[in-house]
Protein backbone atom coordinates (compact mmCIF):
# COMPACT_ATOMS: atom_id res chain seq x y z
CA UNK A 1 0.00 0.00 0.00
CA UNK A 2 1.23 3.34 -0.89
CA UNK A 3 2.19 6.11 2.03
CA UNK A 4 2.62 9.47 1.64
CA UNK A 5 5.98 10.37 -0.72
CA UNK A 6 5.65 13.92 0.83
CA UNK A 7 7.11 12.56 3.82
CA UNK A 8 9.65 10.21 2.90
CA UNK A 9 10.79 13.40 0.41
CA UNK A 10 11.17 15.64 3.71
CA UNK A 11 12.88 12.04 5.69
CA UNK A 12 15.80 12.89 2.55
CA UNK A 13 15.68 16.95 2.88
CA UNK A 14 16.35 16.69 6.97
CA UNK A 15 19.38 14.22 6.37
CA UNK A 16 21.03 16.12 3.77
CA UNK A 17 23.18 18.26 5.59
CA UNK A 18 26.45 16.13 6.86
CA UNK A 19 29.43 18.43 8.23
CA UNK A 20 31.65 15.04 8.43
CA UNK A 21 30.68 13.85 5.06
CA UNK A 22 32.99 14.92 1.95
CA UNK A 23 31.74 19.16 1.34
CA UNK A 24 29.24 18.73 4.03
CA UNK A 25 26.38 17.25 2.40
CA UNK A 26 24.65 13.96 1.32
CA UNK A 27 23.32 15.46 -2.01
CA UNK A 28 25.55 14.87 -4.55
CA UNK A 29 26.57 11.39 -3.44
CA UNK A 30 22.26 10.66 -3.74
CA UNK A 31 22.31 12.25 -7.20
CA UNK A 32 25.05 9.92 -8.04
CA UNK A 33 22.91 6.97 -6.56
CA UNK A 34 20.01 7.87 -8.78
CA UNK A 35 22.15 8.30 -12.35
CA UNK A 36 24.02 5.17 -12.23
CA UNK A 37 21.12 3.33 -10.85
CA UNK A 38 19.22 3.99 -13.81
CA UNK A 39 22.23 4.65 -16.41
CA UNK A 40 22.61 1.34 -17.23
CA UNK A 41 19.60 0.90 -18.92
CA UNK A 42 19.80 -0.61 -22.49
CA UNK A 43 17.02 0.44 -25.01
CA UNK A 44 17.78 -2.44 -27.90
CA UNK A 45 17.22 -5.42 -25.33
CA UNK A 46 15.08 -3.20 -22.60
CA UNK A 47 17.53 -4.13 -19.67
CA UNK A 48 19.21 -2.55 -17.00
CA UNK A 49 17.67 1.29 -15.34
CA UNK A 50 15.98 2.17 -12.47
CA UNK A 51 13.25 -0.80 -11.68
CA UNK A 52 14.37 -3.06 -9.84
CA UNK A 53 17.23 -1.66 -6.96
CA UNK A 54 19.48 -4.04 -9.01
CA UNK A 55 22.88 -2.26 -7.58
CA UNK A 56 21.83 -4.18 -4.37
CA UNK A 57 23.31 -7.37 -6.72
CA UNK A 58 26.19 -8.67 -7.84
CA UNK A 59 27.56 -7.48 -10.10
CA UNK A 60 26.62 -4.49 -10.25
CA UNK A 61 27.08 -3.44 -6.86
CA UNK A 62 30.85 -4.22 -7.38
CA UNK A 63 31.06 -2.37 -10.35
CA UNK A 64 34.28 -0.33 -10.18
CA UNK A 65 31.77 2.60 -11.47
CA UNK A 66 30.05 2.33 -8.61
CA UNK A 67 32.61 2.27 -5.42
CA UNK A 68 31.34 4.43 -2.71
CA UNK A 69 27.81 4.23 -3.39
CA UNK A 70 27.30 1.49 -0.83
CA UNK A 71 27.60 4.88 1.52
CA UNK A 72 24.92 6.21 -0.28
CA UNK A 73 22.24 3.17 0.44
CA UNK A 74 22.98 2.86 3.70
CA UNK A 75 22.59 6.28 4.56
CA UNK A 76 19.04 5.93 2.96
CA UNK A 77 18.92 2.74 4.85
CA UNK A 78 17.19 3.97 8.21
CA UNK A 79 14.19 6.17 5.85
CA UNK A 80 13.77 2.52 4.20
CA UNK A 81 13.43 1.52 7.36
CA UNK A 82 10.92 4.43 8.54
CA UNK A 83 8.36 3.57 5.18
CA UNK A 84 8.94 -0.10 4.30
CA UNK A 85 6.46 0.09 1.63
CA UNK A 86 8.08 2.46 -0.63
CA UNK A 87 10.63 0.32 -2.96
CA UNK A 88 14.49 0.84 -2.93
CA UNK A 89 13.99 1.73 -6.40
CA UNK A 90 11.78 4.52 -5.96
CA UNK A 91 13.84 5.60 -2.63
CA UNK A 92 17.08 6.02 -4.30
CA UNK A 93 15.37 7.90 -7.63
CA UNK A 94 13.05 10.53 -5.26
CA UNK A 95 17.02 10.69 -3.02
CA UNK A 96 18.35 12.33 -5.86
CA UNK A 97 15.54 14.38 -7.27
CA UNK A 98 14.99 15.54 -4.03
CA UNK A 99 18.74 16.51 -3.67
CA UNK A 100 19.08 18.42 -6.99
CA UNK A 101 16.02 20.44 -5.90
CA UNK A 102 17.31 21.29 -2.39
CA UNK A 103 21.09 22.15 -3.68
CA UNK A 104 18.93 24.64 -5.70
CA UNK A 105 18.34 22.87 -8.82
CA UNK A 106 15.29 22.48 -10.45
CA UNK A 107 12.68 20.13 -9.80
CA UNK A 108 12.84 17.17 -11.08
CA UNK A 109 9.69 15.26 -12.85
CA UNK A 110 9.46 12.34 -10.47
CA UNK A 111 6.54 9.78 -9.99
CA UNK A 112 6.37 6.59 -8.41
CA UNK A 113 5.69 3.22 -9.08
CA UNK A 114 9.07 1.47 -9.07
CA UNK A 115 9.44 -2.21 -8.07
CA UNK A 116 12.18 -4.09 -6.51
CA UNK A 117 13.59 -7.55 -7.78
CA UNK A 118 12.91 -10.22 -5.33
CA UNK A 119 16.87 -11.45 -4.44
CA UNK A 120 14.79 -14.98 -3.81
CA UNK A 121 13.75 -14.79 -7.51
CA UNK A 122 16.65 -13.24 -8.98
CA UNK A 123 18.35 -14.43 -12.16
CA UNK A 124 21.67 -13.79 -13.53
CA UNK A 125 20.09 -11.93 -16.61
CA UNK A 126 17.98 -9.44 -13.62
CA UNK A 127 20.96 -7.76 -13.10
CA UNK A 128 22.88 -6.08 -15.46
CA UNK A 129 26.52 -6.39 -16.85
CA UNK A 130 29.27 -3.70 -15.58
CA UNK A 131 30.27 -1.33 -18.23
CA UNK A 132 27.36 0.38 -18.99
CA UNK A 133 28.11 3.26 -17.29
CA UNK A 134 30.80 5.90 -18.63
CA UNK A 135 34.08 5.66 -18.18
CA UNK A 136 35.85 8.78 -17.39
CA UNK A 137 39.03 8.23 -19.38
CA UNK A 138 36.87 7.71 -22.79
CA UNK A 139 36.76 10.60 -25.01
CA UNK A 140 33.16 11.73 -27.02
CA UNK A 141 32.93 8.48 -29.10
CA UNK A 142 32.72 6.36 -26.23
CA UNK A 143 30.53 9.16 -24.67
CA UNK A 144 27.83 8.89 -27.03
CA UNK A 145 27.93 5.43 -27.68
CA UNK A 146 26.85 5.11 -23.68
CA UNK A 147 24.59 7.71 -23.60
CA UNK A 148 22.91 6.96 -27.78
CA UNK A 149 22.26 3.20 -25.87
CA UNK A 150 20.36 4.92 -23.32
CA UNK A 151 18.23 7.09 -25.71
CA UNK A 152 19.84 10.28 -25.40
CA UNK A 153 20.58 12.97 -27.89
CA UNK A 154 23.62 15.24 -27.84
CA UNK A 155 21.68 18.05 -26.14
CA UNK A 156 20.45 15.73 -23.56
CA UNK A 157 24.18 14.31 -22.95
CA UNK A 158 25.95 17.95 -22.38
CA UNK A 159 22.82 18.48 -19.91
CA UNK A 160 23.41 15.28 -17.45
CA UNK A 161 26.82 15.87 -17.73
CA UNK A 162 26.42 18.59 -16.22
CA UNK A 163 25.81 17.12 -13.21
CA UNK A 164 29.13 17.48 -12.48
CA UNK A 165 28.57 21.16 -11.05
CA UNK A 166 27.90 18.84 -8.17
CA UNK A 167 30.00 16.69 -5.87
CA UNK A 168 33.64 15.56 -6.09
CA UNK A 169 36.33 12.56 -7.18
CA UNK A 170 38.05 10.30 -4.64
CA UNK A 171 41.12 8.77 -5.18
CA UNK A 172 39.85 5.86 -2.94
CA UNK A 173 36.83 5.37 -4.94
CA UNK A 174 37.59 6.52 -8.79
CA UNK A 175 41.16 7.03 -8.63
CA UNK A 176 40.40 10.82 -9.69
CA UNK A 177 40.56 13.69 -6.70
CA UNK A 178 39.23 16.92 -6.20
CA UNK A 179 35.89 19.14 -7.31
CA UNK A 180 34.79 20.35 -10.59
CA UNK A 181 33.62 23.29 -9.21
CA UNK A 182 33.99 26.18 -6.56
CA UNK A 183 30.49 25.07 -4.64
CA UNK A 184 30.23 21.25 -5.10
CA UNK A 185 26.80 21.66 -2.87
CA UNK A 186 25.19 24.02 -5.00
CA UNK A 187 23.50 23.19 -8.09
CA UNK A 188 24.07 25.77 -10.94
CA UNK A 189 25.62 26.29 -14.37
CA UNK A 190 29.06 26.99 -12.91
CA UNK A 191 30.69 23.47 -14.34
CA UNK A 192 29.96 25.17 -17.78
CA UNK A 193 31.07 28.25 -17.41
CA UNK A 194 34.22 26.35 -16.00
CA UNK A 195 34.97 24.68 -18.40
CA UNK A 196 34.08 26.35 -21.06
CA UNK A 197 36.64 29.54 -19.96
CA UNK A 198 39.32 28.03 -17.48
CA UNK A 199 42.73 27.37 -19.00
CA UNK A 200 42.71 23.35 -18.44
CA UNK A 201 45.95 21.55 -18.16
CA UNK A 202 47.28 17.97 -17.44
CA UNK A 203 47.30 17.33 -13.86
CA UNK A 204 51.11 16.07 -13.17
CA UNK A 205 51.14 13.04 -11.12
CA UNK A 206 50.90 9.45 -10.38
CA UNK A 207 46.97 9.55 -10.95
CA UNK A 208 45.64 8.70 -13.87
CA UNK A 209 45.20 11.30 -16.76
CA UNK A 210 42.84 14.44 -15.38
CA UNK A 211 42.68 18.18 -15.90
CA UNK A 212 43.06 21.12 -13.31
CA UNK A 213 43.10 24.80 -13.34
CA UNK A 214 46.49 26.86 -12.88
CA UNK A 215 46.05 26.59 -8.88
CA UNK A 216 45.62 22.51 -8.89
CA UNK A 217 41.85 23.04 -7.32
CA UNK A 218 39.48 22.57 -9.83
CA UNK A 219 39.39 19.09 -12.06
CA UNK A 220 38.15 18.27 -15.31
CA UNK A 221 38.16 14.40 -16.45
CA UNK A 222 38.92 13.42 -20.15
CA UNK A 223 35.02 12.63 -20.20
CA UNK A 224 34.38 16.23 -19.61
CA UNK A 225 37.41 17.73 -21.85
CA UNK A 226 35.40 15.28 -24.98
CA UNK A 227 32.86 18.07 -24.58
CA UNK A 228 34.71 20.99 -25.35
CA UNK A 229 36.75 19.43 -27.84
CA UNK A 230 33.11 18.30 -29.49
CA UNK A 231 32.35 21.34 -31.48
CA UNK A 232 28.24 19.34 -31.23
CA UNK A 233 29.13 19.17 -27.53
CA UNK A 234 30.85 22.25 -27.19
CA UNK A 235 28.62 24.47 -28.49
CA UNK A 236 25.83 23.28 -26.26
CA UNK A 237 27.57 23.58 -23.23
CA UNK A 238 28.94 27.59 -24.09
CA UNK A 239 24.96 28.07 -24.45
CA UNK A 240 24.60 27.00 -20.72
CA UNK A 241 27.36 28.38 -19.44
CA UNK A 242 25.39 31.61 -20.88
CA UNK A 243 22.08 30.85 -19.66
CA UNK A 244 21.31 28.91 -16.63
CA UNK A 245 17.35 29.21 -16.85
CA UNK A 246 17.84 27.03 -20.56
CA UNK A 247 20.48 24.88 -18.37
CA UNK A 248 17.99 24.21 -15.85
CA UNK A 249 15.04 23.23 -18.26
CA UNK A 250 16.79 21.03 -20.31
CA UNK A 251 18.31 19.19 -17.66
CA UNK A 252 15.52 18.60 -15.56
CA UNK A 253 13.89 17.18 -18.71
CA UNK A 254 16.70 15.06 -19.52
CA UNK A 255 17.17 13.60 -15.76
CA UNK A 256 13.48 12.72 -14.99
CA UNK A 257 14.16 10.93 -17.90
CA UNK A 258 17.32 8.85 -17.06
CA UNK A 259 15.34 7.90 -13.61
CA UNK A 260 12.54 6.62 -15.87
CA UNK A 261 14.40 4.34 -17.65
CA UNK A 262 13.25 0.93 -17.37
CA UNK A 263 10.15 1.44 -15.82
CA UNK A 264 7.22 -0.21 -16.98
CA UNK A 265 4.22 2.08 -17.59
CA UNK A 266 1.41 1.76 -19.63
CA UNK A 267 1.55 5.03 -21.61
CA UNK A 268 5.36 3.94 -22.38
CA UNK A 269 5.63 0.43 -23.39
CA UNK A 270 9.46 1.17 -24.84
CA UNK A 271 10.43 0.90 -21.14
CA UNK A 272 9.22 -2.27 -19.99
CA UNK A 273 11.60 -5.30 -20.28
CA UNK A 274 11.02 -7.31 -23.42
CA UNK A 275 8.61 -10.35 -22.76
CA UNK A 276 9.99 -13.93 -23.75
CA UNK A 277 8.43 -15.36 -26.66
CA UNK A 278 6.34 -18.42 -25.49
Amino acid sequence: MAGDYGKVKEDIKAILKKPDYDDGSLGPVFVRLAWHASGTYDKHSRTGGSNGATMRFNPESNDGANAGLEHARAFLEPIKQKHPWITYADLWTLAGCTAIEAMGGPQIPWKAGRTDKDPKNLTAKDVPPNGRLPDAAQGQDHVRDVFYRMGFNDREIVALIGAHSLGRCHSDRSGYSGPWTYTPTRFSNQYFKLLTTVDWRKKQWDGPLQYVDEDDELMMLPADMAVLWDPEFAKIAKEYAKDQDVFFKDFAAAFGKLVELGVPRANDPGNAPKRSKL
